[in-house]
């Protein structure tokens, strides 16, 4: 269960840290032509790369309790947590795009944009636990679903 609870909370955390970054670039270049605009995907991409870093950093230490070290060991495990987020990325980016297009509003923006992020956070873990980190490293209380 306590796993349970820090991945919600890291989900969180990621999920502010990946729409705080999208609303800084639209501080600046507000995302007024919709979809078609270079601001909406300039902030998409910025936010959820700022949100896969924090997202790496507190899940191979605290989720899945990996102590590997060296600049082999990450970026073998950086790009195979990036790979498998591909698959996640494109159900985030379709929720908040689908949120923006029907309703035009930033708040739909980021709620739909935290929608898919919570989407994607369930699958993800899945797939790190299998393909990243492997089983005998994750927390073995946490399971999707499961209370």
């Amino acid at each position: 269960m306590r796993i349970a609870v820090f991945y919600i909370l890291f989900g969180i955390l990621a999920a502010a840290a990946n729409l705080g970054a999208q609303a800084l670039v639209h501080a600046v270049l507000p995302p007024l032509a919709g979809l078609g605009g270079i601001a909406y995907w300039v902030a998409l991409v910025f936010g959820t790369g700022v949100g896969l870093v924090v997202k790496y950093l507190l899940d191979k230490r605290w989720i899945f309790f990996d102590t590997s070290r060296g600049l082999a060991a990450h970026g073998r495990q950086f790009s195979l947590y990036t790979l498998m987020g591909v698959a996640t990325t494109v159900i985030f980016w379709g929720v908040q795009s689908i949120a923006f297009a029907i309703f035009g509003t930033r708040l739909m923006l980021y709620v739909g944009g935290a929608v898919g992020l919570a989407i994607g956070y369930v699958v993800k873990y899945r797939l790190d636990k299998r393909f990243v980190f492997g089983p005998a490293q994750a927390g073995s209380q946490f399971r999707v679903g499961a209370g």
